[in-house]
């Protein structure tokens, strides 16, 4: 089951659109060795607004996740290839369904 999430926004910097969309993917790889990242998704919003919607059993997990490995890099990558902060928004889950 999955109780918490994240929401998060991420603009491009102008010329940056791919550089991101690779972070994104190699993203993947690392969130697959977090236990309680239930599920995780890289999305594209727009040309230059991609996007990171990530679920979790818990408080516990989700804090586990933003001191993690991918939030690392978001942060050391951000003056890199984003025009402004990433927005990252904590959300509750109030019903889901997920492969079993």
């Amino acid at each position: 089951m999955v109780n918490v999430a994240l929401l998060v926004r991420l603009e491009a910097k102008p010329g940056k659109e791919a550089e991101v969309e690779r972070f994104l993917h190699d993203g993947l790889a690392i969130v697959q060795q977090e236990p309680a990242t239930i599920a995780w998704f890289a999305i594209r919003l727009g040309p230059s607004t991609f996007g990171i919607f990530d679920v979790f059993p818990d408080e516990a997990g989700r804090q586990a996740h933003l001191s993690g490995k991918v939030a690392a890099a978001l942060r050391s990558k951000a003056d890199e290839l984003f025009a402004q902060s990433p927005t990252i928004e904590k959300i509750d889950v109030l019903a889901a369904k997920l492969p079993q």
